[in-house]
């Protein structure tokens, strides 16, 4: 990617564990797991098991990601 379009990418520079402790600091893995239903959240979660799912799985992390950005707009 050139640097311009990092530029344009909300997300440049802020690592996926931010992303999590900041989604479950705001909603708690009950309310995360109710809005975005994966098992991760929903069976026993933890920050370290929910970082490896979504390294692991993109989809997943799209959708992490994507509720992310809508909550610091």
């Amino acid at each position: 990617m050139s640097e311009s379009t990092q530029n344009n990418n909300p997300l440049h520079g802020i690592k996926l564990v931010d992303i999590l402790e900041k989604l479950v600091a705001e909603y708690g893995f009950e309310i995360l797991g109710e809005k975005i239903n994966i098992r991760c959240f929903t069976h026993n979660p933890t920050i370290k098991s929910s970082l490896t799912f979504l390294r692991k799985t993109p989809w997943a992390r799209e959708k992490v990601e994507q509720l992310y950005l809508k909550s610091v707009r």
